[in-house]
């Protein structure tokens, strides 16, 4: 019996076209709760850009949040009950490394403020490509990260340079979700520990759980979880980790994945 269900934001609650989420996905998930069943969201987004979303999403009563990749996990009340910062030596090989390498543009993300080290035209071309030029984020000295507690540092870089970025920093991993940029969060953090942070908070079992995503930092959870759904939009490597594929996010695949295992009429 599923009791509670994750889903992650972009590209499988929101459209990455329309940036919303549709209307008949909002009523499935009405009727998932009326059910009985919890509904979180767990995201890579910062807990501050929950508020970019549309209303249609911000007024959904949604059980709980796991954002930062699963390193900040919060009640319905938006207030944090599990943080999970990445290790200071960490950051003390990383951020000397970043400042000397003028080729890398990185996003380092606080609680309440986000912040890049430097813009490039890697940087320019994925925020046009999501409409986001005009909020251009404030350039910063990654040295704070040093004594600010930071969740989470998104290199601009192709996939192939994740193991080089590791390498000066020991302790942290990469989550990547997109082509554009990784997420780096702590070696032993991830989707799977909210999950299980969650799931301890609510007294619910890990068979009792399902999640839904369509992104490489959403494996893990689609792992983690009894039952594993990804959408049609998912790459290849991403559907073989689920149990379920349902229809693509413009095509509203959670409510077809919620009506195929019998959660809503």
């Amino acid at each position: 019996m599923i009791r509670a269900i994750f889903f992650d934001i972009d590209g499988t609650l929101v459209s990455m076209k329309t940036r919303k989420i549709s209307d008949a996905v909002i009523e499935a998930l009405h009727k998932a709760q009326k059910n009985g069943i919890k509904l979180f969201i767990s995201s890579g987004r910062p807990p501050i850009q929950l508020q970019l979303l549309d209303d249609s999403f911000n007024a959904f009563p949604w059980d709980g949040y796991v954002m930062f990749n699963g390193q900040c996990c919060m009640g319905s009340d938006r207030v944090p009950f599990y943080e999970k910062t990445m290790p200071v030596e960490a950051l003390e090989s990383l951020v000397p490394w970043l400042k000397e390498n003028a080729d890398f543009c990185c996003a380092f993300h606080e609680k309440t403020y986000s912040y890049d080290l430097r813009f490039n035209q890697r940087t320019y071309n994925y925020l046009s490509s999501i409409g986001k030029t005009d909020r251009m984020p404030p350039v910063d000295d990654p040295v704070r990260a040093l004594t600010h507690p930071t969740y989470m540092i998104c290199p601009y870089i192709p996939e192939e340079m994740d193991a080089e970025f590791i390498s000066h920093a020991p302790g942290l991993k990469s989550a990547r979700w997109t082509p554009d940029f990784a997420d780096i969060i702590p070696a032993d953090g991830g989707k799977e520990v909210g999950l299980q942070k969650m799931l301890d908070r609510f007294g619910i079992s890990r068979e009792e759980s399902m999640s839904f995503g369509d992104g490489g930092n959403d494996i893990s959870m689609l792992e983690y979880a009894a039952i594993g759904v990804a959408m049609g939009n998912a790459n290849d490597k991403v559907k073989s980790h689920a149990d379920y594929i349902t229809d693509d996010c413009e095509q509203d695949g959670v409510v077809s994945a919620l009506k195929h295992f019998g959660l809503i009429d």
